[in-house]
């Protein structure tokens, strides 16, 4: 047998005792989650985690073996886990599709589960669908957008966030959820590390586990205002770390950063050479304070955008990125790939609603929030009054609490409210959407009160 030969055959039976220890480790990994769930514990565990690493960067010096290559190997064992263990885990859209299917019995259900304005899109979005025909949106078109749409994106954000964006600076989505998929899927490679601070829209995560990237979480608290700690982030940086995303206003606290704290967080993304995916999909619903990462001129930077919120077009499925236009190309290859384009009719559509005036959206889900908020504090939750965006994210102080066990028992009354657990661990914590109107709002919450014991 040759040199080689042998080599391969070596090589081939230490693979397949790595495959044997995969199943013994994914068996205790399985085995770790049902006891997390039995005492209600969040899934990740970061110091937990940190601690391995550390373990495995001494062997490494200890064996010769490149840290690089063995922390990426190690990011992909502990997605594996995560996953294992978040196959039972309750968010906003498994309520929501449960809802839904409740509905379809002819069950009368309020949502307050997701972030779905129930107002209707301006007036020029009805009549720019009877436009498109006529005027021949109707065919294949570029990966990035219409060149007439992104010009006027373009012209809309330079408007907007005081800065110069040009066309090539922009790709069209089908909805903000696709440019984020996009971004971490382009920019990050297997093994990498992404930093989300918590507590997060779940899709960072779903979107990370799905290119095989490795989450490495902040966790913020209630009680230090939802702001994330320097020092942690700075720990949590290390050589496979490429990215870290931002979102702000917050979804689903509705904080929205200090611009000093912001500041410092931008100079050690730069200072790191980090990815900056900042969704600002809320932009249009914040209140004072609010600054865009557009503002920083960093040219690793990706922000996204819908017209979900800010248009109530929600099932158009119409949103965008804005970067550097070779970080665009990287995007546009993959939106060609998926979906060839998203279709002109949506588009035109689109680019007509920028001419609307939506203002007065912002000010009718600020009034609902101080609706909710008064009616939440009636209830005995904690809370911080949210910065922007649509939602209330509060704790409930009850023994045993558990978010995912009272939206389902929620649910049974009629009430669909997103439980905590699917933005982190905040397992005592409740999400509960401001996107009906004051009627409807009260009558929620009165559902929720009575679930919770509590009269008003």
């Amino acid at each position: 047998m040759s040199d080689i030969e042998s080599l391969r055959n070596r090589m081939d039976e230490v693979t397949l005792e790595m495959i044997k220890l995969l199943k013994t480790r994914t068996e205790i990994a399985k085995g770790i989650g049902e006891v997390k769930r039995a005492i209600g514990k969040g899934v990740t565990d970061e110091s937990r985690e940190s601690i391995l690493r550390n373990k495995v960067i001494l062997l490494c010096n200890d064996i010769g073996l490149e840290e690089t290559i063995a922390t990426k190997f190690l990011n992909v064992l502990l997605n594996e886990s995560v996953k294992v263990q978040s196959a039972d885990e309750h968010t906003h859209l498994s309520i929501f599709l449960k809802a839904k299917s409740l509905e379809q019995k002819g069950k009368k259900i309020i949502h307050m589960e997701v972030g779905e304005p129930d107002f209707l899109p301006p007036q020029i979005v009805k009549n720019a669908l009877s436009e498109v025909y006529d005027r021949g949106f109707l065919r294949y078109g570029h990966p990035k957008g219409m060149p007439s749409f992104r010009e006027a994106l373009a012209g809309h954000a330079t408007s907007k966030f005081g800065q110069n964006v040009t066309k090539e600076n922009i790709i069209v989505s089908p909805g903000a959820r696709f440019s984020v998929f996009a971004a971490i899927t382009t920019l990050l490679n297997l093994g990498d590390e992404m930093i989300v601070i918590e507590p997060a829209w779940p899709a960072y995560k779903d979107c990370a586990f799905n290119a095989g990237i490795k989450i490495r979480t902040i966790s913020t608290t209630l009680e230090n205002r939802w702001e994330p700690d320097l020092e942690e982030i700075k720990s949590a940086i290390n050589a496979n770390t490429k990215m870290i995303v931002l979102n702000y206003p917050n979804n689903p606290t509705g904080k929205i950063l200090p611009e000093r704290l912001q500041d410092d967080i931008m100079q050690i993304s730069k200072e790191n050479g980090l990815y900056v995916l900042s969704d600002e999909i809320y932009s249009g619903y914040a209140r004072d304070g609010w600054k865009s990462v557009l503002a920083y001129n960093y040219d690793k930077s990706v922000i996204t955008q819908s017209f979900s919120k800010s248009h109530a077009m929600t099932g158009f499925r119409i949103g965008y990125a804005i970067a550097e236009p070779a970080i665009i190309e990287k995007m546009a290859r993959l939106e060609a790939l998926c979906l060839t384009s998203v279709p002109e009719p949506v588009q035109y559509v689109a680019m007509r609603a920028l001419e609307a005036d939506t203002s007065n959206n912002s000010n009718t889900v600020q009034n609902r929030l101080k609706l909710l908020a008064k009616k939440a504090q009636g209830a005995g939750l904690e809370f911080a009054v949210p910065d922007g965006a649509m939602y209330l994210f509060a704790r409930v102080n009850q023994e045993g609490f558990d978010g995912a066990r009272f939206a389902s028992n929620a649910l049974e009354k009629g009430l669909a409210i997103a439980p905590g657990a699917g933005f982190g661990n905040y397992q005592n914590f409740i999400r509960i959407s401001a996107c009906q109107d004051e009627k409807t709002l009260i009558e929620g919450m009165n559902i929720l009160s009575s679930v919770m014991g509590v009269s008003q």
